[in-house]
């Protein structure tokens, strides 16, 4: 078994782009099955050794960090962490996203494949004869990221005696800005392409002003192949929608009620969204039609959290997306 209680922690461990995954060579966590440490990780070994409780109503303060140049190391993978489950609280991206690609660097180029009409039907082949085939190229335009994020501002000596849960709230809600912000431009990609003359096809209502649901049959309808499986619209579209007699029959209220969660009779998953315009409802299909592009994950300014005890650290996460199957998201305009 590895002994975590004698790992040399320094700050150059964080360089190459994840501390956990630098201790985790350092002390596999594989070594702990069968033992009272199975389950955590290097990183929550590495707390049970300095004795730093993160959470609950005995969580230590800030200070405890920084008893030792060894634990003060920890410090910043906590803010990561903390700063990840308020992102992923709050996170609706998984709900409309096909795939996550990680990159190294800021430049990438996603790929499309546009096939007709005729190209999309798998004909029979006779024995010896051509098959078809389906084209797969490189977009014109380059993904364009963007890096989002916040200056964590506050004096050691400001924060030095606060309680670990009580700073984790903070920091999570950081976490949430930054996905807010990132769903905000994945909506806008889908709504209005991503540089590569594809905007998502808009329809109107049949009357205008009035969303009824014959204009939800016919979106529904308008996706094939793709299934409009997501909906995504602002709080005058969803307060129309639940307002529908076919959404106020018995299992629709009960699972409302029951759940909060809304559903719809055609079976698409429904969220409230802020990042789409009030007034227009966004349907997709999620397995087709979005791509996102991550340069990382949340980065932290360990020199500044370490050193300098806190003071000024920049906390961002560098996110693109990429349209895939033009149609497999529209917008209808109420």
């Amino acid at each position: 078994m590895a002994d975590f209680d004698n790992l040399k922690l320094e700050k150059g461990m964080y360089a190459g782009g994840s501390f956990t995954g630098a201790l985790e060579r350092l002390d596999p966590s594989e070594n702990y099955k069968g033992t009272a440490l199975e389950g955590l990780d290097a990183y929550q070994r590495q707390l049970k050794r300095f004795g730093i409780r993160v959470s609950g109503p005995g969580s230590d303060i800030v200070d405890k960090f920084f008893s030792t140049s060894d634990s003060a190391v920890l410090f910043p993978e906590y803010v990561s962490r903390a700063v990840r489950q308020g992102f992923e609280q709050a996170d609706l991206l998984p709900r409309i996203v096909a795939c996550v690609t990680n990159i190294d660097g800021m430049d990438y180029r996603s790929v499309a494949s546009i096939p007709s009409e005729d190209e999309k039907e798998l004909k029979v082949v006779g024995e010896g004869a051509f098959i078809p085939e389906t084209n797969v190229r490189t977009k014109e335009n380059l993904v364009r990221l963007r890096k989002r994020g916040r200056t964590l501002v506050a004096s050691y000596e400001a924060i030095k005696y606060q309680r670990l849960d009580l700073f984790t709230v903070t920091l999570r809600q950081i976490g949430a800005y930054i996905a807010r912000t990132q769903l905000k431009d994945a909506v806008d990609v889908l709504i209005n392409g991503d540089g590569n003359n594809n905007a998502a096809p808009t329809a109107s209502c049949g009357a205008p002003g009035m969303l009824t649901y014959e204009d939800l049959i016919d979106l529904w309808n308008s996706f094939d192949p793709y299934e409009m499986n997501t909906l995504l619209c602002g709080a005058s579209v969803m307060s129309s929608l639940l307002c529908m007699d076919e959404f106020r029959d018995g299992t629709a209220g009960l699972t409302f009620h029951g759940t909060g969660k809304a559903i719809t009779p055609l079976g698409a998953s429904l969220f409230k969204c802020g990042a789409v315009t009030d007034g227009d409802l966004l349907a997709l299909d999620h397995t087709a039609a979005l791509e996102m592009v991550r340069a990382g994950d949340v980065a932290t300014e360990y020199d500044k959290l370490i050193d300098r005890q806190l003071e000024r650290a920049v906390i961002s996460c560098t996110a693109g997306f990429s349209k895939l199957f033009d149609g497999a998201a529209k917008v209808l305009t109420v």
